[in-house]
């Protein structure tokens, strides 16, 4: 990363209470959820997020240095393992390892567990950003001296800010994932009519099927989860860890606090058979996108993910009119229910310049198959050959 003065000043925050909800979202707003101060506290005071489980804040604050307001701010954290991330670097950790050197610990700028693209440096205005780049290469310079870091990640940065880091020296890295967008649908059907025939078939039946097995679905508002609901959510939840043998990532005192402190940004999608919940999927509200984050369940119904997770939630931005679903990642399956591939990114800043190199050449030939294979995925929708998508609008 290349540096030069500017005129900011740079505290670090070792706990997001170190600063007031009002101050850190005058910055973050509250558009992209997962980097509002009440998510990122939830996960500090539950325990999930801190020193003890390799997520040690250390937030960076910025301020003009006539004034003392700030002006920006950069969610960091200093890591000892790479969980919890879903930008897989355990093969660049296995070669410092092999050649003797600690990787760990590292540097990630990122809402913790959570594969959603969204603002990283933030602060209300662009340009801003931009002028405040040098500053933020500077500090992670010399943050990544005194802790002994051998990197900086921002992961799942949007991708002019993404473009911005890899100006400043950065290695860029491309990804990708399925997102579903709303182009003007008026209804479920409506938006079946821009599959082709045998798809459009398929859909309604995997529908049908949850239907004919008594299987009906509630949309709970934050507002609206008490805390026999969390409760039960939680269970699906946390099953869907424990059946790979895993403990997860959140606990329940994490969703709780959530409920309390921003039920105005959560949506709960409830399966009910024979009036008793068997599943649950946890959506996040952002300015224009419904984020599908986490789900569970007690029975094993045929198609009962889909619905749950997906045509529920296609349902509510219909009705809402929102413009997309962020489902996270991974899910190929999703191709054919109408989720298109989008590229994601992530910029690396690597200590050593002989790592850097390998790394370097190592992202660059894995980004041409990631642009082949968004490419490739993209001939696997479902949409009709012969419909202009602007003709849905209509």
């Amino acid at each position: 990363m290349t540096a030069s003065p500017t005129p900011f000043t740079c505290r670090t925050l070792h706990s997001i209470t170190e600063i007031s909800a009002t101050e850190w979202d005058a910055l973050a707003g509250n558009g992209y959820p997962f980097l509002r101060h009440a998510f990122l506290l939830a996960l500090e005071q539950s325990g999930c997020a801190t020193a003890q489980t390799g997520w040690e804040g250390t937030h960076l604050l910025f301020s003009r240095e006539d004034e003392s307001a700030p002006c920006a701010a950069l969610p960091l954290y200093l890591k000892t393992h790479s969980m919890g991330e879903y930008v897989f670097d355990w093969s660049w950790a296995d070669a410092y390892r092999r050649h003797g050197l600690d990787y760990y610990p590292k540097l990630i700028s990122a809402a913790p567990f959570t594969p959603c693209a969204g603002p990283r440096l933030l602060t209300q205005d662009s340009a801003l950003a931009t002028a405040l780049l040098p500053t933020v290469a500077a500090e992670l310079k010399a943050l990544a001296r005194r802790t002994g870091a051998s990197s900086w990640h921002v992961l799942f940065p949007e991708e002019a800010m993404s473009e911005a880091l890899a100006e400043q020296g950065t290695l860029q890295r491309m990804g990708c994932q399925f997102q579903w967008f709303n182009r003007g649908y008026t209804s479920f059907e409506h938006y079946l009519q821009s599959f082709n025939s045998r798809k459009r078939k398929n859909l309604r039946k995997e529908r049908e099927k949850v239907q004919a097995a008594g299987i009906r679905f509630e949309h709970v508002e934050g507002a609206a989860i008490d805390t026999a609901l969390w409760r039960r959510f939680y269970r699906f939840y946390a099953s869907t860890y424990h059946v790979r043998g895993r403990e997860p990532y959140l606990n329940l005192a994490f969703f709780e606090q959530l409920g309390q402190s921003m039920p105005e940004q959560l949506l709960l999608v409830v399966a009910l058979q024979e009036e008793e919940p068997i599943a649950g999927a946890l959506f996040f509200k952002g300015s224009d996108t419904l984020y599908g984050r986490y789900w569970g369940c007690s029975t094993d119904a045929q198609f009962l993910h889909f619905e749950t997770c997906y045509y529920q939630g296609i349902d509510y931005c219909i009705e809402h009119g929102l413009a997309r679903i962020d489902s996270g990642a991974q899910g190929e399956h999703k191709i054919q229910r109408g989720f298109e591939p989008v590229p994601t990114w992530s910029n690396h800043w690597i200590a050593r310049p002989d790592f850097r190199r390998a790394i370097a050449a190592f992202v660059q030939e894995e980004q041409q198959h990631v642009r082949g294979y968004l490419h490739h995925a993209a001939d696997y929708l479902p949409f009709r050959k012969d419909l202009d998508m602007k003709e849905i609008q209509q």
